[in-house]
Formats: structure tokens, sequence, C-alpha cells
């Protein structure tokens, strides 16, 4: 005779420790996946419709309300678009303190999903809370490292939550030697704590796995990349940041508010820390290289579960990075280069914490935006997600809810997704038949 099928559903209302809403489904039938669907709900932002018809200086202070952890990179994106299609060559020393800027919100929003959201999967808790009661030394470690990083923004941009202070050609006002003199005392304060940082989660058992994934970064001739490279990836991409369309093409999926992308003629690809570090490790400053080879993780990997380490290692890498910068700075004659809007367009990307972000923009001859586009990195990665999880739903069946619960949100969080950001998750829902 032949066997019963066993039919099991699991669900789960929310999907804990990230930013935003969404739910999984996936089907099984006779132990293959015939359905699987992160479907992301956040209701849609429209930040590219409210955009047209805005003089293109306000699109700095607007795009920064996107997201309360990222918003350097949104600006960085913005200015360096409308920089590029009004021909406006920035003060070197301008240059490198937007690279201060990236360091500040790459080192809190890091730290913030290290410590607070992606630890407790790997200590065997279930909230920061109860991780707290086992190991306050890493709570307090991760909101010392979160404090500076947003002390970095704050310094430059007025705030460290949705800043005010970048503009197109430079900043509203630069700060004095004596201002960043207090951040690199600051600085060499939680220097120890971001090399501890690394430490500490290198010694976390990842759950092994070895992903056919394609990373996608930008890359630099001479440092590591920013807000300014070429689009590269393992298997072969290398192109201008502003022919981005020409390499990645998003494509509507019904049952999410966020449109999926994907590599033109082949298919999901992923972005953040640990696709930089796997193609730029090269780029990484000597301490942050050190610390990363006595991980034992073999650079490149393509382990997902090695996110974690990868966000370390570039936290201790934005601390060394942002101190060269204060001890080299020398204020810029003016805190912006003067410029005239005209038509035309402009397309750009920044490294978001949680990778490549791009931003297009067309205005008329009087700066008033006539198009934008903006694609963020949680959106670019869904269709990666999907495919990890789809790699693992077959062994789902076997566990308890609570364990496969667990298990789908470990894979989900190793992108440190922004899902607000992703609509411009977990209801889980397993059907076995």
């Amino acid at each position: 005779m032949p066997s019963r099928r066993k039919s099991r559903t699991i669900r789960v209302n929310y999907l804990a420790r990230v930013e935003g809403e969404a739910a999984l489904h996936i089907s099984l039938r006779d132990g293959e996946v015939v359905d699987l669907r992160l479907e992301i709900f956040e209701p849609p932002r429209f930040f590219e419709a409210f955009l047209r018809g805005r003089d293109s200086r306000e699109a700095p202070d607007l795009t920064a309300r996107i997201c309360g952890i990222c918003p350097v990179a949104y600006q960085m994106a913005t200015v360096h678009a409308f920089e590029q299609s009004y021909g406006i060559a920035v003060d070197p020393s301008v240059r490198e303190l937007r690279r201060l800027y990236l360091c500040g919100e790459w080192i809190e929003s890091h730290a913030l999903h290290i410590h607070m959201l992606a630890a407790p999967d790997f200590v065997g808790c279930d909230s920061i809370l109860t991780m707290a009661e086992k190991d306050r030394g890493a709570v307090e470690r991760g909101l010392r490292l979160k404090g500076a990083g947003d002390a970095i923004i704050a310094a430059l941009g007025g705030r460290p939550v949705h800043p005010v202070g970048a503009c197109i050609g430079g900043f509203t006002r630069a700060p004095g030697r004596g201002q960043l003199s207090d951040l690199r005392e600051r600085l060499l304060r939680v220097r120890d704590d971001a090399v501890e940082c690394v430490r500490w989660v290198s010694r976390f058992e990842l759950p092994a796995a070895n992903r056919d994934i394609e990373f996608v970064a930008l890359r630099h001739p001479g440092e590591y990349p920013m807000n300014e490279g070429r689009i590269v990836s393992n298997r072969g991409i290398d192109a201008a940041a502003a022919d981005f369309e020409d390499c990645f093409e998003e494509y509507q999926a019904a049952y999410s508010n966020a449109l999926h992308s994907k590599v033109k003629g082949r298919g999901p690809y992923f972005l953040g820390p640990l696709a930089r570090v796997n193609l730029n490790f090269d780029r990484l400053g000597a301490g942050a290289a050190a610390a990363a080879r006595e991980t034992g993780i073999a650079w490149p990997t393509s382990n997902p579960y090695a996110s974690i380490v990868a966000r370390a290692v570039e936290v201790l890498y934005a601390v060394d990075e942002a101190l060269r910068i204060i001890d080299a700075y020398r204020p810029p004659d003016a805190p912006a280069a003067p410029f005239a809007a005209r038509a035309g367009t402009g397309r750009a990307i920044a490294e978001a914490p949680r990778g490549m972000l791009y931003h297009a923009f067309e205005t008329d001859d009087r700066g008033l935006i006539r198009a934008a586009r903006i694609v963020p990195p949680t959106a670019q990665n869904q269709a990666r997600i999907e495919a990890d999880l789809r790699a693992l739903a077959p062994d789902l069946v076997r566990h308890p809810q609570a364990a496969a619960t667990r298990i789908c949100e470990m894979a989900i969080r190793n992108y440190d997704p922004c899902i607000s950001c992703s609509t411009h998750f977990l209801k889980l829902e397993i059907d076995a038949n």
C-alpha cells in the first residue's frame, strides 16, 4: 500500500528581532517545496512618487526619512546622484567627512544588529532581555559601540536619527578639529570593544551551510568601498555604478509589497557585509584583516551564517577608518561646493549597512525632480532570502513548531532585513500535504 502523506501546518504570527513585518508561507508535498512566499506586507512608502516635483535641494533630507537605522546611506546615494548630474566636484576633505559619516552609520547599525537582534540566536536566548541576564557585558559592549556610531552621525548630521547635515556639494557646516577630537577619544575607548566583538562572534557555533551564492558589492581601487566604486561580483560582474540597471532587473511578486531583484539572465544575488568582505578582503585595514583571519573562517565563504562575523569585522574596520580620518582631518575651505541646478539624470550607489543602495534622479532645468528611482538592499536581497529558505524547507517538517520558527527566523536575520525600507516579517505557514 502506498504510504500516507503527512500533512502539517506551521504558523508564526510575526518574525521577531527584525525591522518591519512580513509573513512566510511554505507548502511541501512528498518532501518537495511546491510553494514558498516571503510575503512583505509592510505598507508601500511612495517616496519615489512624492519626491517628484520637489526641489533637488530638498531630496537629501527627504530620503533620510526612509530609514531611521541607515539614513546616512540614503543621503549619500542622493547627493552623489545629483552631484553626478550637476557636475559637482567636492572638496577632498568633504569626501573624507562623508566616509566618516558612513563609518558612524555602519558602527551603530552593525552593533545594534549583532548584539540586540542576531546574537540571541547563537547564545540560546529568545531576546536581548534574557541575553542581558546571561551576558550583561556583551549587551553593554553593544550599547557602547552603538553610542559611538550615533555620536559620529550627530556630529556631522546634527542628530543621530534622520540627520540633516548632508547637502548636495557637501555639508551644511563642517566640524572643527576640536569637535572631532572629542569623537576620537570616544572611538579610542570603544576600539577594544570592537576587537572583542569580533572574537565573541567568532566563538559562536555557526550552522553548517554551503550555498550557491552570487555575492555583489562595490569595489574601489584604493579603499574599502562605502559610496564610490564599481559594481563587482564573484561571477564576473564589473560595471560602473551608473550602469546598475543594465546588470539587474526588478520584478513584482504578487504576494509582496517589495520588488524582487535578480541579475539579468541569472538569478538572485547577495548584498551586505558578507558580500563586501568576500569581495574586498584585500581592502580591509590591517587591524580588521588580522581580526578576520583570527576568526578561523576561510574568506571568502559561502556560508550565509558567517554574516554576523563579517558585520563585526566591519565594525572594527569602521572604528579604525574613523580614527584615520579624524587624525588626518583638515577643515575644507567651504562646507559645500556651489552649484547650478540643470536638467539631467544622475545615478549613484552607497553601501548601506545592508548592502548596495541605488538612487537615480531626473531633473528639469530648474532642478525640480521629474523622476526618482530607489532600490534598497533588503528588496534586492529578498529573492536570495527565499532561496535560503527553500534550501531549509524540506527539513522543517521534522522540527517542532518553535524550533522550525527559530530556524527560519535565524536564516532571515542573516540579512539584517530592513523591511520598511524594502517596501518603497514572521507569519510562518508551512503546509505539507
